[in-house]
């Protein structure tokens, strides 16, 4: 009762029985409690850091909600899109996160503008996934790849989440009741300044050029370019600055890759799966009040694929009962040791259907 630690109840029972390997037994009997396990153990980093890489500008869109507190228009929704290899941003303030908001605002205020991505990243939400968006991109000649569930590292886009967050926080008062007019204008500001990642601005990187801002208008400052005598020239200087730019930003970005991959993994104990290793699955409904609950769902799965060298793995119910699912290595843990059927299982909730309405009515 309770389900004491391995220490605690190690003493009561010196109190009052000996046997030997008592020790051993009693740490065995609690490291394999079924209960125990579902509630007690937290969940460890137990996969290397994998970099995404890219070589060029509109190889990689990646995209992703923003949901604020509603301003002055109601508004609450910034569909944000940043390009992979310049770290170009456009944020879209939207009345609503549905695919045929998602769809306008892919046409219209990103590719009618600065083109057609080859590929498009984004996390597994309805609005991303849904048969308007899969046209769209087959019509647009794009792939579409998504992140696995409850994994925002999955997705790049969340890095600039929390800089556009940090730029509506310095807000005036006043001002962050009417956010979505500052939106806009704060991204500007964040693509004419250099990213650390790549060591160029996101405008040079897809533009070519440095950007003309307000502060050289104020001062009389000149952009710095080199003049050309006619198009082709304007245009053979343009490829080889780009060019040169593009190695450059490929070598920092690299490094910076490099350094947070070995950054992350010093915090993580490798561990890998193979192929019909029983694990259990993170349970990721916790939120709110739920304190008694357990961390890891009560059914256990066995892992039937991997997803190449990624640490992504495909698992299915052992007893069959239920869909498969493709889940980060994360948000699994091994559990070889528990029963194939807990005792302390709940029994399984009735499916109730929806009921429809019946259109024929009766004369």
């Amino acid at each position: 009762m309770g389900h004491m630690g391995i220490e605690r109840t190690l003493d009561l029972v010196r109190q009052r029985f000996f046997w030997p390997k008592m020790a051993v037994d009693v740490e065995n009997t609690i490291k394999t409690c079924g209960r125990c396990v579902r509630r007690k153990t937290l969940m460890e980093k137990a996969a290397p850091l994998v970099n995404i890489r890219t070589s060029r500008p509109l190889e990689l869109l990646c995209m992703d909600f923003l949901t604020l507190e509603p301003d002055s228009s109601n508004t609450k929704d910034i569909l944000v899109l940043t390009d992979h290899f310049t770290k170009f941003a456009v944020a879209i303030p939207t009345a609503n996160q549905k695919a045929g908001t998602v769809a306008k605002c892919l046409w219209n205020e990103f590719m009618v503008h600065y083109g057609i991505p080859e590929r498009i990243h984004s996390d597994q939400g309805p609005d991303f996934e849904s048969k308007l968006i899969k046209e769209l991109c087959e019509v647009a000649g794009i792939k579409k790849s998504r992140t696995t569930p409850y994994h925002p590292r999955g997705n790049p886009v969340e890095r600039f989440n929390r800089t556009l967050l940090g730029m509506l926080g310095t807000l005036e008062n006043k001002q962050k009741s009417q956010w979505k007019q500052h939106v806009k204008p704060l991204v500007h500001a964040y693509n004419c300044t250099k990213n650390e990642v790549t060591g160029f601005t996101p405008y040079e990187l897809l533009f070519g050029r440095c950007p003309r801002l307000p502060v050289d208008l104020a001062f009389g400052l000149s952009v710095r370019e080199p003049r050309s005598i006619s198009h082709s020239d304007y245009v053979k200087n343009l490829r080889s600055r780009l060019e040169e730019s593009y190695k450059l930003a490929s070598k920092h970005a690299f490094k910076s890759a490099a350094k947070n991959k070995a950054r992350f993994d010093k915090r993580i104990t490798p561990s890998s799966l193979d192929i019909g290793d029983r694990v259990l699955v993170r349970n990721v409904r916790l939120r709110g009040k739920h304190k008694l609950q357990d961390k890891w769902e009560q059914g256990v799965y066995k892992v039937i694929k991997r997803a190449g060298e990624l640490p992504v793995y495909t698992v299915q119910p052992e007893n069959h009962d239920g869909p498969s699912r493709t889940l980060h290595r994360d948000l699994l843990l091994p559990c070889g040791f528990l029963p194939a059927c807990p005792d302390d299982l709940p029994a399984a909730a009735p499916v109730q259907r929806p009921r429809t309405r019946n259109l024929t009515r009766e004369h």
